[in-house]
């Protein structure tokens, strides 16, 4: 399992969180990295499920800019979750 998929003890999978999901939780862990009130290894899990949540959140953002580019030189909309959800 990649650290992008890796689930903390009643945290979700990141791979299933929509995108505001994924930015709300990213946002929560920066503000909690920046209290600095954890412990080092606390500190270093948060900061892996933020990468993982930033990747997340990367991924889905290029997903909607390439249907927007699709739509805008072809007139409709195509639905890619099919297709990237394949590879």
């Amino acid at each position: 399992m990649d650290a992008e998929t890796t689930v903390p003890d009643g945290e979700q999978s990141v791979d299933a969180l929509s995108y505001e999901q994924a930015f709300a939780e990213l946002e929560a862990v920066v503000s909690a990295l920046e209290r600095e009130e954890h412990s080092l290894e606390e500190s270093l899990a948060l900061y892996a499920r933020g990468r993982a949540l930033l990747a997340h959140c990367r991924r889905l953002l290029e997903r909607a800019e390439l249907q927007v580019r699709m739509l805008t030189e072809e007139g409709t909309l195509t639905d890619l979750s099919a297709e990237t959800s394949e590879g």
